[in-house]
């Protein structure tokens, strides 16, 4: 692509429909000429040689006559929310202060997830800059947050994006976006940023007239498919790829957690995932630090994790569902829906053996067998992100309500036992360390009544399908849905509360002080388990972990002389036999 004069490429931009295009800058109109050729990058790129080419700018863009101008595809910054004229931000101006941060991998780590509109009451990336030495102190390894690119209205989820490359003004904007990753660093955490390339959503989303970014008529269950294979799908697949560079280059982060890519239509001999592994080493040979991508994944494929000289894709790890869903099953007992598989003590097993439950077998919800085994010698466990909560499978019931809002202390204990001393790499959801009473419901705040109305009205048909009793659905658009998601900082300090977080900072201090729950792989995991009397225990070189998922006291033998921690008070270790009291575990090293 032949460039205009140096300083005023800023403004260029991918219409390939267009037939005429106005950049509209600083109250000003500038006509733009369509740059000639065709070559790698495709033709359809348009230049106005005269725009500006220093300082803050506000700018959109007039296609074909229109006189209302549209947000730029790539805009950093929209001060206005999505439908009003892009802001330049010059994302150099930043002075790291992060020059020793050697970052790290995910091996041996733990991730905290979290959503910054409701983890403070301010919402703000400057306000979670303020909880970076709590989460220190838990003992957390990475911070993930949910999506921050910019979205319709003023609080959401984070996953109806339609603009990639801004960071949502509402919690700060990107250079509040660069304080958060730089304290963050220097508090010794990595930043892991969650992103959606699967769909945009429904409001703001302008790309379409642009180009072909989407393929209408091929939907995926939120709208209509990126356009990955197509015509004109070499720019598009350069837009994501340019703008995943973007996070890890001019924002510093540490790696990515690519949503949902089970919906991506991509039928090229290369993978989109392909191009993603790849991407992620070429910076990190650059800047001398991990760059790790994360997928979200239905497919139960471990190709994804293999490396590409062996025909994988070479991410660094995918979340598992099936971790959850048999954690989920065995310390609440509910086996409704996609949880029907999982209700024994041995599909926990199974997974924590294999890393997936369906590696090939049938699949009761899907109808069809499901996955396929994972090659053990080609994957570390620590590759599988675990969890036994998240913002899915939370805030995707009706109510939105966590395990705490219906289970105990000893139930939430073995939850957090299960994921923090399994071989995977174990993830937290806010608030789930203190056992937080707030549910965490779907939330949205669309400005225009007739979508809000259509977003509120399409949740109930959901669960009614679901068999949920529409009446306890919140409405997503009501602001109070929002304000009860928001974590209660002060029960933290509370009760139970205080017991479950102090238990989680021992786990948490346990697991980086013994080198084998996390370090070891698969070959060096053994389980033994009673489906009768519901309890597990799993060994780990010599570290076991007994588990007693029954409401009554089990007697389980080990092999260990010590016990390492325990979640109950009750827990005795004589004679090679250790006694749980109901809905209790323990870890017991030589």
């Amino acid at each position: 692509m032949t460039l205009p004069a140096q300083g005023t490429d800023r403004f260029n931009v991918w219409a390939p429909d267009a037939h005429t295009v106005t950049l509209l800058a600083a109250g000003r109109e500038y006509p733009m000429s369509r740059l000639p050729g065709d070559g790698p990058d495709g033709g359809g790129w348009w230049a106005a040689a005269d725009a500006p080419a220093a300082g803050e700018v506000d700018y959109g863009y007039l296609l074909d006559g229109d006189t209302t101008p549209l947000p730029d595809p790539r805009s950093r910054r929209q001060p206005g929310g999505v439908h009003a004229l892009s802001r330049t931000f010059d994302a150099g101006s930043h002075a790291w202060a992060d020059g020793q941060w050697q970052g790290r991998g995910l091996q041996g780590g733990v991730i905290y997830e979290l959503h910054l509109g409701t983890f403070t009451p301010e919402g703000t990336l400057d306000a979670a800059i303020g909880k970076l030495g709590y989460l220190v102190e838990l003992g957390i390894d990475f911070v993930e947050l949910l999506p921050v690119n910019g979205f319709n209205g003023t609080h959401n989820w984070g996953y109806d994006g339609v603009l990639w490359y801004a960071v949502h003004e509402g919690y700060g904007g990107p250079a509040a976006y660069q304080r958060f990753v730089d304290a963050a660093h220097a508090a010794g955490l990595g930043v892991i940023q969650d992103v959606v390339y699967n769909h945009l959503g429904p409001s703001g989303n302008y790309l379409g007239r642009f180009g072909p970014y989407l393929k209408p008529g091929e939907g995926n269950t939120w709208g209509d498919s990126v356009n990955l294979d197509g015509p004109g799908s070499d720019v598009v697949r350069r837009y994501i790829l340019e703008n995943a560079a973007m996070w890890l280059r001019d924002y510093h982060v540490d790696g990515l957690r690519l949503d949902a890519v089970h919906a991506f239509k991509d039928e090229r001999a290369v993978h989109l995932l392909e191009e993603f592994g790849a991407l992620a080493d070429e910076i990190a040979a650059g800047t001398g630090r991990p760059a790790t991508m994360i997928a979200e994944s239905d497919l139960n494929d471990p190709r994804l994790l293999y490396p590409r000289d062996v025909n994988g894709y070479g991410l660094a790890g995918q979340w598992s569902d099936d971790f959850h869903h048999a954690v989920h099953v065995n310390v609440s007992g509910e086996t409704t829906g996609y949880y029907e598989d999982f209700g024994s003590i041995g599909a926990l097993a199974k997974v924590l053996v294999d890393g997936f439950f369906h590696d090939g077998s049938y699949s009761s919800f899907r109808g069809r067998h499901h996955g396929r085994p994972i090659n053990t010698s080609l994957v570390h466990p620590a590759a599988l992100v675990v969890c036994s909560q998240n913002h899915d499978q939370i805030g995707n019931r009706a109510t939105g309500d966590r395990l705490s809002q219906t289970l105990g202390y000893g139930q939430l204990a073995l939850a957090a036992v299960a994921t923090l001393t399994s071989p995977f790499t174990p993830m937290l959801f806010m608030g789930e360390e203190y056992g937080a009473s707030t549910p965490w419901q779907f939330f949205t705040s669309h400005p225009e009544p007739e979508l809000g109305k259509a977003t509120a009205e399409g949740r109930i048909r959901e669960f009614e399908r679901m068999g949920w009793d529409p009446a306890v659905v919140p409405d997503p658009q009501d602001p109070e849905t929002f304000t009860r998601s928001r974590l209660n900082w002060a029960e933290a300090a509370e009760g139970d509360h205080a017991r479950l977080l102090d238990l989680y900072r021992k786990l948490i201090a346990l697991r980086r002080s013994t080198p084998e729950l996390a370090g070891l792989g698969f070959e060096d995991t053994a389980v033994a388990f009673s489906e009768a009397d519901r309890w597990l225990r799993l060994r780990r070189g010599s570290v076991e972990v007994a588990m007693n998922f029954s409401a009554e006291p089990r007697r389980i033998a080990v092999s260990g002389s010590s016990v390492a921690l325990a979640t109950d008070d009750g827990v005795l270790l004589e004679g090679g036999q250790l006694a749980l009291p109901g809905h209790s575990a323990a870890i017991i090293s030589k």
